[in-house]
């Protein structure tokens, strides 16, 4: 099982598909909870110089709410990370598949929760 939901979107800019990837998941019920500039704080800490590479922390709040209800502790697992990256070609987008990330969750209707999220998820990302 993958754990990621990817994209490529070939010879675009990264500034082009932050901003499709956060309408496509405001379309989808999903807030940005955190924003993590990866690149920027590798530079800062290590000096070290990468190609842009940012974590959106995106949450849909009536699912996190209901996940929340089914296991108080799942809060530990959540937002939804979504990472941009630029890649040679292009930017990938790749959103956590929650179903993979709650397996260590033995929970059948946290299970179905996250699926429900994966789907939204997913529709989001093709969304962008």
């Amino acid at each position: 099982m993958t754990y990621t939901i990817n994209r490529l979107f070939k010879n675009a800019t990264f500034d082009a598909i932050d901003a499709r990837t956060r309408a496509a998941l405001t379309d989808n019920g999903f807030g940005i909870l955190t924003e993590i500039d990866v690149a920027a704080t590798m530079k800062k800490k290590l000096d070290v110089d990468m190609p842009p590479y940012r974590i959106l922390g995106a949450c849909n709040p009536k699912m996190a709410h209901q996940a929340i209800g089914i296991e108080p502790r799942v809060g530990a697992m959540l937002p939804c990370n979504v990472i941009l990256r630029e890649v040679s070609d292009g930017v990938e987008v790749s959103a956590i598949d929650p179903v993979a990330s709650m397996q260590a969750i033995n929970n059948a209707q946290l299970t179905a929760v996250a699926g429900q999220v994966r789907d939204l998820l997913a529709k989001a990302v093709e969304a962008i």
